[in-house]
């Protein structure tokens, strides 16, 4: 009895002392764990409950008492939307229910939803009410005025109560857009008990509690824990208000204070660089959660004048327990997602953040707006502890943990088809393994600092190492490089970079291929940035051949013929491949779509003999598109595959939904003599390898659209890689997938 007793008091105090020393860093690691993690095991586009047309944005999730049903708030449309998961895996539409403006949030009580709706005519003249409704019938039972913009609503576990936050937000385009603005924000109680028909309301006034606006509160989220406390963030305060809803008493309130970080990008310019720093940040907190009864955590987006880009942990005295620091951004840096045009804005934008306990395991999720990801924690001593790094949709904003089903649902709200993006509800399970998704992640530089990557543009395999492909960036990013990533491990693991230098100076090319040479060095090839026939997209670069040496130097940058450059149009060369060596070696490019004067639906394969200089062409043969939306289909790889047989990806601009073609072909130049220009290009024929559809929609998430990548290593296994354009207007989804043997 004694040594347990001792035990015990051990423990507790090594839990009180990591409770109260300085918080670490997070380490930097992608985060793997042999236990229990999340995947991905479905993904529901919003606009299946009305129709592809229109546009949609899934904001704030809730679910049934049973976890089956989701409601999520559509402000895009002003309804509520309705998603059945009785079977997680297979999410069906289950319709809509307009409301009389814009939905800002929703939650559960029993049979009801509660959605709050802003039904403003103006900033000056906020208005709102709490629209109830029944789950079973989708009718709705009541409405309740409440008297100002609200912005979100949490039920409280016992359901014995609702907290409202009526923010009545500032008008951004008025004087300097800063607060203080009439009138002020506060905070509702309803009082849940009884009949429907019974509840009543009870205001919370907040003015004069924070320090900076004092005017213009700005009650932001809230979350409400076991003991009938609600903790409400007023975000451009950058403060935090604990009120006791039995009484509507204010317990206590603090500044949520600032951060100094160290090692952050903070320039937008077209490289990420972690060698900056922000000094005395304010947190200014957005999503707020409890994650025990006496501590909560916050994700700190900013708003004003802040943005920590990660998390902290509060007591309810309001002393800070853990802040992230910098580790956040390092995370999203090593797996691809860092969103480097937010360097001089909020980096990575932490805005959601949600607990849950399964089982034993209690799990902190935050969602990071900008990186479209959501960070996953096991709270370990009262410490988060990486566990993965889940992908989302664009724009995730409400983050949803179901443990009685041991699920998490998050609602992603951007939705732009123009752009191939939709709106999504994606659901995760928690299961046993080790997390699948990232598929590629970064090594340390010498430094300690992760190698920054993203918008990979091109595979290729190295001749003799079967476990060693290599890898660039395209023209999203400056300073062109060359990544070599090891295959052995799962995620594949780029472990070092190469960059490419003229002389003295770095390059910013556009490289969309990547080959390695016979000799020691590489082929890449850079397409040339716009078309000779479209006066708003003007020939500003050319296609260019480059041969570098083992070290990056580039030795050659070899060019069309005039004649041939003066049919340019700017989907040009998108692969290349290297066959012979010596005198013999002659390089093969691919054009990704036909230039003036082609044929339709035949783009160009060009050869280069090394000895002669000399350029000339095939053409190859595209698919039709086949995609209800449209679009066009072009090539983005070129690949030796043995003797005068070559491997090409094919595919269209389409995603999601729409995506149709995305395939492997072959084919042979043999018999067949290329032509200068001028001459008829004989055309080869293709053989179909694989459609990639199924290898896509493997990972449930929408199929991505642009497959670039595509290498076959000498034990004969192909891989593919996607491209996530730098994290703008994309997911920042990667996409490294293994296809085993390849014929």
């Amino acid at each position: 009895m004694l040594r347990r007793f001792l035990v015990l008091r051990i423990a507790l105090w090594f839990g009180l002392v990591s409770a109260l020393a300085p918080a670490p860093r997070i380490a930097c690691a992608a985060g793997h764990d042999d236990g229990h993690v999340f995947q991905r095991i479905a993904t529901f586009p919003v606009f299946l409950n009305t129709d592809e047309g229109t546009q949609t944005g899934a904001e704030i999730v809730s679910a049934s008492d049973d976890g089956k049903l989701l409601i999520y708030t559509d402000s895009q449309s002003e309804r509520l939307g309705f998603v059945d998961i009785a079977e997680p895996g297979a999410p069906k539409p289950q319709g809509v229910l307009a409301m009389s403006g814009e939905p800002t949030s929703v939650a559960v009580s029993g049979p009801y939803a509660l959605a709050v709706v802003d039904t403003s005519p103006s900033f000056s003249a906020p208005s709102g009410e709490l629209v109830v409704v029944n789950l079973r019938t989708r009718d709705i039972e009541r409405r309740i005025d409440l008297g100002g913009q609200p912005d979100s609503i949490a039920v409280s576990p016992d359901r014995h109560y609702a907290a409202i936050t009526i923010e009545n937000e500032r008008d951004e385009e008025a004087g300097d857009g800063r607060p203080p603005q009439s009138p002020p924000g506060f905070v509702v109680i309803v009082d849940l008990q009884g009949p429907l028909a019974d509840w009543g309301t009870r205001k919370v006034n907040l003015v004069g509690i924070p320090g900076l606006f004092p005017d213009d509160p700005e009650p932001e989220l809230v979350d409400i824990n076991d003991r009938n406390i609600a903790a409400v963030t007023l975000q451009e305060n950058n403060h935090v208000v604990l009120i006791d809803l039995p009484t509507g008493k204010i317990l206590r309130h603090w500044d949520a204070g600032t951060v100094d970080l160290r090692q952050v990008d903070v320039l937008e310019n077209d490289l990420i660089e972690l060698d900056g720093e922000l000094n005395e940040v304010p947190r200014e907190p957005d999503a707020v959660v409890w994650i025990s009864p006496f501590r909560l955590a916050t994700a700190d987006e900013g708003d004003l004048d802040g943005g920590s880009r990660g998390f902290t942990f509060f007591d309810r005295k309001g002393q800070v327990r853990f802040a992230a620091g910098n580790a956040l951004e390092h995370r999203v840096t090593r797996i691809g997602h860092y969103p480097e045009d937010r360097s001089e804005n909020k980096g990575n934008e932490p805005e959601g953040v949600e607990y849950g306990q399964y089982g034993h395991d209690r799990f902190v999720f935050v969602g990071s707006e900008r990186s479209n990801v959501i960070a996953v924690y096991r709270i370990v001593l009262g410490r988060p502890k990486p566990v993965q790094v889940l992908p989302a949709g664009v724009g995730p904003e409400g983050v949803l943990a179901i443990p009685s089903r041991g699920l998490l649902v998050v609602a992603s709200e951007v939705d732009d088809a123009e752009a191939n993006i939709r709106s999504t509800i994606t659901i995760y399970a928690l299961e046993s393994g080790r997390p699948r998704y990232p598929t590629i992640r970064s090594a340390n530089r010498a430094d300690g600092l992760p190698i920054p990557w993203g918008a990979l543009s091109a595979l290729a395999a190295d001749r003799w190492d079967p476990h060693t492909l290599y890898t660039v960036h395209d023209g999203f990013y400056r300073e062109s490089r060359i990544f070599t990533l090891d295959i052995r491990r799962s995620p594949a693991v780029i472990t070092d970079e190469l960059v490419l230098r003229r002389g003295d100076e770095t390059v910013d090319l556009d490289l969309e291929g990547i080959a390695q040479r016979p000799d020691p060095g590489f082929w890449a090839v850079s397409e040339g940035a716009g078309s000779v026939d479209d006066p708003n997209r003007p020939v500003s670069s050319m296609n260019l051949l480059i041969k570098t040496t083992p070290g990056g130097a580039i030795v050659a940058e070899i060019r069309l013929p005039d004649p041939v450059n003066a049919l340019q149009r700017r989907f040009g060369f998108e692969g290349v491949a290297s066959v012979g060596r010596g005198a013999k070696e002659r390089v093969y490019v691919a054009f990704q779509r036909e230039w003036v004067g082609d044929p339709d639906n035949r783009v160009r394969i060009g050869r280069y003999d090394t000895a002669t200089g000399e350029w000339k062409f095939f053409y190859y043969p595209l698919d039709l598109p086949t995609s209800p939306a449209g679009g066009w289909v072009g090539l983005s790889e070129l690949v030796p595959v043995g003797g005068e047989t070559f491997a090409v990806i094919e595919h269209d601009n389409q995603a999601g939904t729409n995506a149709r073609i995305k395939r492997i072909y072959r084919f042979s130049i043999a018999g067949l003599e290329p032509q200068a220009q001028g001459g008829a290009f004989p055309l080869v024929e293709k053989t179909l390898v694989r459609d990639l559809m199924p290898d896509l929609e493997r990972p449930k998430g929408l199929v991505l659209e642009k497959v670039e990548g595509l290498a076959v290593n000498r034990s004969g296994r192909g891989f593919i890689v996607t491209d996530n354009d730098g994290v703008v207007d994309s997911s920042g989804e990667t996409q490294f997938l293994r296809l085993g043997q390849i014929d």
